[in-house]
């Protein structure tokens, strides 16, 4: 590739890398505030339920489905199973509060890797491109942009070799046949 070539596509790659960085981090933010919200909103739905568990069985929630899910009645039955659902959904959002409650590189990587998949596509489908630029942003995408043109870099480096090697491979089965 032309060297003028190459380095257009280096600024072009960098400044994909650069806005990309960018997004991630405001990505994450929303991601989190809608973590929050969700567990915000269970928790105020769970509030009367857990004011009976510590009236009656010393803040258990589980005996308060227990005793639900042990009725004669139907109804009762079908509400304790619904209290466990939001008792679950409570907890699995108290992790991924507490999992993204880390510096931002590792929150970008859990959402990216290991994200609840709800929240994830919620932020998705409502997500509002921004550039926010405080100095994790700043840092988080000068160094994305660096690890993406270090790979680039990288990447061009091994198929140089690659061709080299196969270069020279070709010359020297040629060489070898044209001396028989």
């Amino acid at each position: 590739m032309s060297d003028p070539l190459y380095r257009y596509l280096m600024i072009f790659v960098a400044c994909a890398a650069l806005l990309l960085g960018l997004q991630l981090p405001n990505f994450v933010d929303q991601y989190q505030k809608r973590v929050d919200a969700h567990l915000r909103e269970v928790t105020v739905n769970l509030q009367p339920f857990q004011a009976i568990a510590d009236k009656y069985f010393a803040g258990d929630m589980d005996k308060l489905i227990a005793l639900h899910r042990s009725s004669g009645e139907r109804a009762f039955q079908e509400e304790g199973s619904a209290i466990e659902k939001m008792v679950q959904r409570k907890l699995r959002f108290e992790a991924e509060i507490t999992a993204l409650n880390v510096n931002l590189a590792l929150r970008v990587w859990h959402v990216l890797m290991q994200a609840d998949q709800e929240i994830f596509d919620e932020t998705l489908a409502q997500y509002s491109y921004a550039a926010p630029l405080g100095q994790d942003v700043l840092t988080f995408a000068a160094g994305f942009v660096l690890a993406i043109l270090l790979l680039v870099e990288s990447l061009r480096a091994l198929i140089k070799l690659a061709l080299r090697r196969l270069a020279i491979r070709n010359d020297n089965v040629g060489n070898n046949g044209k001396a028989s």
